[in-house]
């Protein structure tokens, strides 16, 4: 006997006990599966809350991917993480369709084999009979040609059957008699195919019954109605095509069988939705603001087909790729992902300019950056508009002596180190002052050969990195932020000219992430400072805007009636007038504090909300980050409920201003390097690294 037969012993029993039960094969079939169902319960009722667990943490992994967008290996150590933390198994997924396999493996044997599992006659006893009839005892139809031998009076109860005792024939006899195959006008064993006529009609119930079990499941199922529809059409027509084979295949009761199974299946999908409610368990919003962001993630560097400018960026795209590559001997290739980041290349491409005959080859993600207009009056700039998608493998492919970047994450993600050109000098080129080892995601820069550092703290941070991560230690540059120079002077001559309107403007600008200043306290901050003797101005940050329409445009209704002389919102996001006029900055995270008290001189309130580390492991570089550190410098940290004595607060930075415009001067110092000739340090570097590269080679 083979291990099928011990594997459908229960099931056996179940279906014997049914047939004794009802006297009629076909009801005996709809009640075995009803039987089933109810069986198989407890691990229908796991499977469904285990698939409320998934659509539940589904937002979570979804941000994930979007965030760890192209770090495959990233994704994998931190979705499993997620799923040991909440319980919950992956594999549980593939049980229902194991289980219905696992049942109508065993319906068909049991249903093929009525003498073995319904009349309880061993494999001996049927082989006798089988071989007295001429028929196979090893084939799958054989017993149930025995059973229409006897019905038809060819296999009788007086037949002498050599090796088989006359009462076992003769019970066998009495059983098989006694067996209805008949169910609704069909012989339950006939084969459709076999037939045709009427019976055509069971492959095409078999196929409805399935098609409305698929159908009701992407409609209602919790974790199939989040599946894409490429999976839920798949599945519907593996499922219908599946139903069509047995029904025309296989004997009818193992069809009606099926088509019972997928119809009962519904009901048991409704009844456990009613008992264990996926909309009790499940944040749609945030499942659906999480699909948004993976979307854009996957969507990010491909150039969108709806877009108007369509074919005229990829023809663009066609033949800038095409100079790129053509161009021999490049010495510097500049990345920019958009046209804003021009600004922090801006001071030091005006100076290698000014100090070489170098020719800068810079490659754009952005059709509309600005650089190609300032190429027109610059015939050492080079630009070249090329997607990210593209950008992937043009770094990969690149030829050149330096590359100069702002993108952190070299070699994480999608842009990698060239494959051709081994010695390539990349160069990370800073985009903001805050910390190298809690701004950053881990091991942001580990791929680069050289930084140019804003300040003594990214040199110590990066060095400290280099420690204990056990790292060739990299060339850092004593550079500066040549941007921060250039905005605190700016804001230094606005606010020279600032007009005195009686009241001290208070500027409420925080960020955008979790936790943030709108998401968290600025009720309690509007109520304790809206009064006759300040303006309070709200400026969301820019992302939040884009991110968050619905959430801001819900806090500016609620305050729409509010008196305007004491509350207003700052939507325009193309100035900066309210930063460099204000009298005082309240703030969590953002990065636009350091430029605020730099500019103006003046102190700002920190709302310590929940911290903005990209990196979850900061802690392990043993450096408390300048972010963090310079809260109580620039101003005064205070806690989420102490924001109900805040106006105290603000009322002591008031009185206490030219105090801290010295601290904050002292402070601005020794912040970045190089004030005001960070650009001339930083081409002096590269220059000389260039010579010295050609000098090498020469050698």
């Amino acid at each position: 006997m083979d291990i099928m037969y011990y594997v459908c012993i229960p099931f056996g029993i179940v279906m014997k006990w049914c047939w004794q039960l009802v006297g009629n094969y076909g009801l005996a079939i709809l009640l075995f599966t009803l039987a089933t169902k109810i069986i198989l319960l407890p691990v229908s009722v796991w499977i469904q809350k285990n698939s409320i667990l998934m659509v539940k943490i589904q937002p979570e992994i979804n941000f994930l991917k979007a965030r760890l967008s192209g770090n495959i290996d990233a994704i994998a150590e931190e979705q499993s993480k997620l799923f040991k933390r909440e319980k919950y198994h992956p594999m549980l997924s593939i049980v229902p369709l194991f289980l219905q396999i696992f049942l109508l493996l065993a319906v068909i044997e049991i249903i093929y084999h009525p003498m073995t599992y319904l009349f309880g006659f061993t494999n001996a006893e049927i082989a006798l009979v089988a071989n007295h009839l001429g028929l196979d005892a090893s084939a799958s139809t054989c017993q149930i040609a025995i059973i229409e031998a006897i019905k038809n009076g060819t296999l009788t109860a007086g037949t002498a059957i050599a090796g088989l005792d006359a009462d076992v024939l003769s019970e066998m006899v009495f059983a098989a008699q006694d067996f209805q195959m008949n169910f609704l006008g069909t012989n339950l064993s006939v084969i459709p195919a076999d037939v045709w006529g009427l019976y055509i009609l069971v492959p095409v119930l078999a196929g409805l019954s399935s098609w409305v079990m698929c159908w009701t499941q992407n409609l209602s199922n919790v974790i199939q109605h989040e599946q894409g529809k490429l999976n839920q059409y798949g599945i519907m027509i593996l499922s219908v095509a599946l139903s069509l084979y047995l029904g025309l295949f296989v004997p009818t009761g193992i069809a009606l069988y099926w088509i019972l199974s997928n119809l009962t299946s519904v009901g048991q999908m409704y009844l456990l939705n009613v008992a264990i409610n996926p909309k009790k368990h499940v944040d749609y919003k945030a499942l659906e603001e999480s699909r948004v962001a993976l979307a854009e993630s996957k969507a990010f560097g491909q150039i969108d087909k709806k877009d108007p400018l369509y074919k005229q960026m990829k023809k663009r795209e066609k033949v800038d790729y095409k100079a790129f590559k053509h161009v021999a001997n490049k010495h510097i290739v500049i990345y920019s992902e958009k046209s804003g980041f021009y600004k922090y290349y801006k001071d030091l491409m005006e100076e290698l300019i000014k100090r070489s005959n170098v020719v800068i080859h810079y490659v754009t993600n952005d059709f509309n950056d600005q650089i190609f207009e300032i190429a027109k009056s610059q015939p050492r700039i080079k630009p070249y508009y090329i997607s990210l998608k593209k950008t992937a493998l043009l770094m990969m492919l690149v030829e050149t002596d330096m590359f100069l970047m702002t993108t952190p994450d070299l070699d994480k993600y999608y842009l990698k180190r060239s494959f051709l050109k081994k010695d390539i000098e990349y160069v990370y080129v800073p985009h903001d002052t805050m910390s190298a080892h809690m701004g950053f995601n881990e091991g942001a820069f580990d791929a680069f050969d050289t930084i140019l550092c804003v300040g003594p703290h990214f040199v110590k941070e990066i060095r400290e990195i280099e420690k204990v991560y056990g790292l060739k230690a990299k060339n850092l540059v004593e550079f500066g932020f040549p941007l921060l120079d250039e905005l605190v002077a700016k804001g230094r001559k606005e606010n020279e000219n600032k007009v005195d309107t009686g009241k001290k403007e208070i500027l409420i600008a925080p960020s955008w992430q979790e936790d943030n200043l709108l998401d968290s306290v600025i009720d309690e901050l509007i109520a304790n400072l809206c009064c006759n003797e300040y303006h309070v101005t709200v400026r969301p940050h820019p992302e939040y805007a884009k991110r968050y329409k619905y959430q801001l445009n819900e806090l500016v209704e609620k305050y729409k009636d509010f008196d305007p002389s004491k509350l207003s919102f700052e939507l325009d996001f193309s100035a900066n007038k309210s930063i460099y006029t204000a009298d005082l900055m309240i703030t969590d995270w953002s990065g636009i504090s350091a430029e605020f008290c730099f500019a103006t001189q003046r102190p700002a309130v920190f709302v310590n909300t929940k911290i903005k580390a990209s990196n979850k492991n900061w802690q392990k570089i043993g450096i408390t980050p300048v972010e963090m550190y310079f809260r109580n410098e620039l101003g005064i940290a205070i806690e989420k409920d102490q924001v109900c004595d805040v106006k105290q607060t603000v009322e002591y930075l008031f009185a206490n201003g030219d105090k801290y415009k010295e601290k904050i001067d002292n402070y601005f110092e020794t912040f970045t390097f190089n004030h005001g000739t960070a650009a001339s340090k930083g081409a002096q570097y590269i220059l000389k690294s260039l010579v010295d590269k050609k000098k090498n080679k020469q050698n």
